[in-house]
């Protein structure tokens, strides 16, 4: 998935000044040359270790800086995240997330981590963390248990991100990154939208994102989700249109990569989600709650995947997985499954 351009900041700026629908037209071009229209990755994610983050993060409510009533709670048990898993899995997912708001891990609690990644890749699900900076040992550890995924945002532009976090520098973010990809994990990074952050700022994000050696292969871009009690609670909505842009730059500038319409979902209608799906969005977060903040329930997912004529991603597992999966959401499909099981094989 590495890729030989370079982008500049003039290059992605010049992305951001083009008219709204010729940029939705080249995103779209982009989009149908790298991946089958009409598919969408479905992951879920889960708090596995809630509240409490030593973190001074401006937007997130598990900070222990800011007072958002959020209960704090101690690092799940295994059986714990198998019935969430299994539950994701069997509501549509293919992805199976767990967050724990730490600013790393302890090594007491790897153990249980990598028990929790073999357990939720025996259900057929492919498998994702998100627990902070993680040093060269940890992530070994991570990647011999089976971690697919690892989720580090860069949340917005080197120059802004002080603004944002004072905790952690953006170096430490990308050398967190770096740990990842050498122990073999595949990269899931992004940002967030509505930060108070300028169009500059997002293009640079993005320059970030796409001149890694390996560009992430997720890409979440987020809406900032306002909680009351954060630092960010006031801040002015971002305009649709300028969510909308970044989705499609993101396609066009990283054209291999799943882009990821995250956090903020609930906040958007359903109008603005179909046009980041046409800018070329092809990854949801699915289930009511994303760590701390609420998710469309997956009825309303399926709803409107069925308006937009959208069906689950899959991924290669068991066939015997691709058959209950397809079972279980076939409300989903269209009648002819056969693509699904070529698919997976």
């Amino acid at each position: 998935m590495s890729t030989s351009q370079r982008w500049t900041l003039a290059q992605a700026r010049a992305l951001f000044d083009k008219p709204f629908i010729d940029l939705l037209f080249e995103a779209q071009q982009v989009h149908r040359q790298n991946f089958r229209a009409g598919e969408v990755q479905v992951s879920s994610l889960l708090s596995i270790k809630t509240g409490a983050c030593p973190e001074d993060c401006k937007y997130c409510p598990q900070s222990a800086r800011y007072s958002t009533g959020l209960e704090t709670e101690r690092l799940m048990q295994l059986q714990q995240v198998l019935d969430a898993a299994r539950k994701a899995r069997d509501s549509g997912s293919t992805r199976f997330c767990m967050g724990a708001a730490w600013k790393n891990p302890n090594d007491r609690d790897m153990p249980l981590l990598e028990k929790m990644v073999e357990g939720v890749k025996e259900m057929g699900l492919e498998t994702c963390m998100t627990l902070g900076m993680l040093n060269d040992y940890q992530a070994k550890r991570l990647a011999e248990a089976g971690l697919d995924f690892y989720n580090h945002n860069l949340d917005t532009s080197p120059d802004f991100y002080g603004s944002i976090v004072t905790t952690r520098s953006y170096q430490d973010r990308l050398d967190t990154l770096s740990t990842v990809r050498q122990a073999g994990i595949k990269v899931c990074s992004g940002g967030i939208m509505g930060l108070g952050e300028n169009i500059t700022d997002r293009a640079e994000l993005l320059v970030q994102l796409a001149n890694l050696p390996t560009p992430p292969e997720s890409v979440p871009i987020n809406m900032l989700v306002k909680v009351k009690g954060t630092a960010l609670a006031d801040n002015d909505d971002i305009d649709p249109f300028d969510f909308i842009c970044t989705i499609a730059v993101a396609r066009i500038m990283m054209p291999c990569s799943h882009v990821r319409l995250s956090a903020g979902r609930e906040q958007m209608n359903e109008q603005t989600q179909a046009l980041c799906f046409m800018a070329g969005a092809n990854s949801i977060f699915y289930g009511c709650k994303l760590l701390t903040t609420p998710n469309p329930e997956e009825n309303r997912d399926q709803a409107l995947f069925h308006k937009l004529g959208l069906k689950i991603e899959p991924h290669a597992i068991a066939q015997s997985d691709v058959e209950q999966q397809m079972q279980l959401t076939g409300q989903l499909l269209s009648g002819d499954t056969s693509q699904y099981y070529n698919a997976a094989r």
